[in-house]
């Protein structure tokens, strides 16, 4: 029997999250997860692969928007829930539901394609490349103080809907200057803060803080939890962040200040943060801030290549032609890229090439965090002029490291 891959109706999430979770070696409460998805996953943009009755196969996103270099923003679509049976696998039903997705954001005219790769080695083969990287700060906060005089401005608040608005509205000022980040879905505010009921794991229970300006407007948020540990009858407590931004330095200092300097606390530990936090120079003693578990954040995957070229900026100046290369689009893409910090231009041209790469080469070095020379060792390049790799490279290269702090 032939496997068909079409969209799910709402009635059949329920097979199609018994399939996901198995393919992932979980086993939630399908029926109450299935209840809360429903009225959040667009049957549009949801894909089963269907064995007769069986569904072996899923993928599907949700519609964001991505902040690019300069402070643009592309429409991009969230890549998640992909998974396939283990007893259905080498069957290409991946490769199935991928095309089918990837023919739909065309068709939506989203830009760009995003997502979080469980294991690294699968979606460079669909066009995907590591565009932002990540890591997990650790700050032994008895080894070290903070530069400068003590801060004032946090405040802790009850989880509710002001306290959600309030730290809604400092996520979206800051993630439209942050190149790499989304926008987060609308319900997730009420998952994180344990206002509504989650279809994943338990409601969250934590603590929220919250920093306000000298005028009172808030300005920078923190959400955390608190692991209780003792040693030799010691507090040697822990507080793990779930989520900070802020929107000034001094925001930020004095955020980081308060959970170091929070009573029993030994140790702060966040996730997820990028490998270029500022947070050691905050530090008498920078030692006191270790950066570990750094690797590959979201990956990115370039649908329209000259719209996304076009909308982001630049800090250096060159012409270029490029020749993309996307096994789904059959025949390679040449576009003539004219760039420099006072505009850009990216059009289609006949002309000869300066350098053929891969769409997912191009992908992984498109914020400017990842290097384009680095990103084709994988995926092979043909450079038709002297040094066209070299600078494609430095035209893509960005001063501030991309960072997405937004899991899906």
């Amino acid at each position: 029997m032939s496997v068909e891959i079409r969209n799910a109706a709402p009635e059949e999430f329920g097979a199609l999250l018994e399939s996901m979770t198995a393919a992932y070696l979980e086993r939630p409460e399908t029926e109450r997860v299935a209840r809360i998805v429903r009225d959040r996953w667009e049957p549009a943009r949801t894909w089963g692969a269907f064995d007769g009755e069986l569904v072996c196969g899923t993928f599907r996103s949700w519609p964001t928007e991505l902040t690019v270099p300069g402070g643009a923003r592309l429409p991009a679509s969230a890549v998640a829930g992909v998974a396939v049976l283990p007893t259905h696998r080498r069957r290409g039903i991946l490769s199935s539901l991928a095309a089918a997705e990837h023919a739909a954001i065309r068709e939506r005219g989203e830009a760009v394609g995003l997502l979080y790769a469980s294991e690294y080695g699968i979606y460079g083969r669909f066009g995907y490349g590591p565009g932002c990287r990540m890591a997990t700060w650790t700050l032994d906060a008895s080894s070290s103080a903070f530069h400068g005089a003590p801060t004032s401005g946090v405040e802790l608040v009850a989880p509710g809907p002001e306290s959600r608005d309030a730290i809604f509205a400092v996520f979206e000022a800051w993630r439209v200057r942050q190149s790499g980040e989304i926008r987060r879905n609308p319900f997730r505010w009420g998952d994180d803060l344990g206002l509504t009921e989650t279809p994943w794991g338990q409601p969250w229970r934590g603590f929220l803080a919250l920093h306000r300006d000298p005028a009172g407007s808030v300005d920078g948020y923190v959400r955390y939890r608190a692991e209780e540990r003792w040693d030799d009858r010691q507090p040697r407590n822990l507080l793990r962040v779930n989520d900070m931004h802020a929107l000034t330095d001094a925001a930020n200092l004095a955020l980081w200040r308060f959970l170091a300097e929070t009573d029993l606390v030994s140790t702060v530990v966040a996730q997820g943060r990028s490998p270029s936090d500022r947070l050691p120079w905050l530090l008498t003693n920078a030692r006191a801030a270790i950066a570990s578990g750094i690797g590959e954040g979201m990956w990115v995957r370039l649908f329209d290549v000259a719209r996304a070229l076009e909308t982001r900026a630049y800090e250096r100046t060159d012409a270029i032609v490029l020749e993309v290369i996307d096994g789904e689009r059959g025949t390679p893409t040449r576009l003539a890229l004219d760039a420099s910090p006072d505009g850009v231009t990216c059009r289609p041209t006949d002309g000869t090439p300066d350098l053929t790469v891969p769409v997912a080469a191009l992908g992984a070095a498109y914020l400017g965090g990842s290097r384009l020379r680095d990103a084709v060792v994988a995926t092979g390049v043909d450079e038709h002029a002297a040094g066209a790799l070299a600078r494609a490279d430095a035209l893509l290269r960005w001063s501030d490291e991309p960072w997405c702090s937004t899991f899906f």
